[in-house]
């Protein structure tokens, strides 16, 4: 039982790492994809910013809540025993 704690900062790594590499990747093609729609339409590059800096919000907000959940695991762990 001792090695819960090991395991849950694993995961707490694992969970934080991850998720701020799906963020990247995931904020990085968004950010490919905007620049060529604004390459094709310059006209819609302010309706486009928007939406581009919304869903960036977004993406980076899923990556926080993960990042939470891993803290409440790490500091507040439910699966150790007293």
């Amino acid at each position: 039982m001792e090695n819960v704690l090991g395991y849950v900062a694993l995961s707490a790594g694992f969970i934080i790492g991850l998720g701020a590499f799906g963020a990247c990747i995931g904020i990085a093609i968004m950010g490919s994809k905007y620049l060529e729609a604004a390459a094709r339409q310059p006209e819609l590059m302010n309706e486009l910013q928007t939406k581009m800096f919304l869903l960036a919000g977004l993406i980076d907000a899923a990556f926080l809540i993960g990042v939470g959940i891993a803290m409440m695991f790490a500091f507040a762990n439910p699966f150790v025993l007293h």
